[in-house]
Formats: C-alpha cells, sequence, structure tokens
C-alpha cells in the first residue's frame, strides 16, 4: 500500500493506492448504449489530461520567462489537469485488474508533479518543459493512450 498526501491552494488530497489481488479481472456495468460508469466520466478526464498536455507543450515552446502570477490560462490549465489525473487514481482504484493499479499510481505521481509547478509564484516556459519531459507525466499519458484504446475510442 502506498499513502500520498498532495496540497495546493487549499486543496489537500489523501491518496491510498492498494494493489489488487493478482487474479482479479475488469469488471464494468455497461448501459444499453454501450458505455458505462466508469467509462464515460473517465473518457472526459481522459481528455481534460491529454488536451492539458498539448497545451503545455505550445506553452514550453514560447520561451516565457513567467506566466505573470495569478490566474492564467496555463494554470487553469494545470489545476484541471490536477483534477482530472486525481479523478483518474480514484476512477482505477475502483478497478479490479493490475493494470488499473498501475495507472492509478502513475496519475498519483503526475499530480504531484503538477502541484509543484502550482506552487511556483510564476511559472516560466522552461518549468513547464521540464514538467512537459517528466517521465511521471508521459507514463500517465502512455497509460491513457492504452486505457483509450482498450476501450475503442
Amino acid at each position: 500500500m502506498q499513502r500520498i498526501t498532495i496540497q495546493s491552494a487549499g486543496l489537500r488530497v489523501n491518496l491510498r493506492l492498494d494493489p489488487p489481488p493478482a487474479s482479479r479481472a475488469l469488471s464494468l456495468t455497461t448501459f444499453d448504449d454501450g458505455t458505462n460508469a466508469v467509462t464515460v466520466s473517465l473518457s472526459d478526464n481522459i481528455e481534460v489530461f491529454e488536451s492539458g498536455y498539448e497545451f503545455l507543450l505550445a506553452y514550453a515552446a514560447q520561451g516565457r520567462d513567467s506566466d505573470g502570477g495569478g490566474p492564467t490560462e496555463v494554470r487553469t490549465t494545470l489545476t484541471g489537469m490536477q483534477k482530472a489525473a486525481v479523478d483518474i487514481v480514484a476512477m482505477m482504484q475502483e478497478g479490479n485488474d493490475d493494470f488499473a493499479w498501475v495507472v492509478a499510481d502513475d496519475a498519483a505521481k503526475a499530480t504531484a508533479a503538477i502541484v509543484i509547478v502550482l506552487k511556483q509564484d510564476t511559472i516560466s516556459s522552461e518549468m513547464v518543459d521540464n514538467l512537459n519531459a517528466s517521465i511521471h507525466l508521459r507514463a500517465l499519458l502512455t497509460d491513457l493512450f492504452l486505457v483509450s484504446e482498450a476501450q475503442g475510442q
């Protein structure tokens, strides 16, 4: 079991990652239209995280020394990615297979990396570039691509 506490701008998130038993298979309740409760919400969170990463790539290429502090598009994007990653942790912990635990663990680590950036007074392009290069963000993105493909999205 792994415990992680993430704190940022008055938001405190306590995460507990419990690996599932080795023999459990993923089981989701499917509705008549072929969707399920996890897939619908998970798809939305995957989209938020993926589109946020694309925005961060563009921001990093701008060569900014600062975002100017305060509420900015980069902070709004990072906050959205943070919330999506926290939701992904919660959803994946409900999963019944080993890969769901891997995704939850990677999402928790990506959240911690995002929080470090959000805590800064200003956010430079270089900082965002380093975040983009972080193995934690990349691992989660790769996990989400695989999950999307497995769900046929």
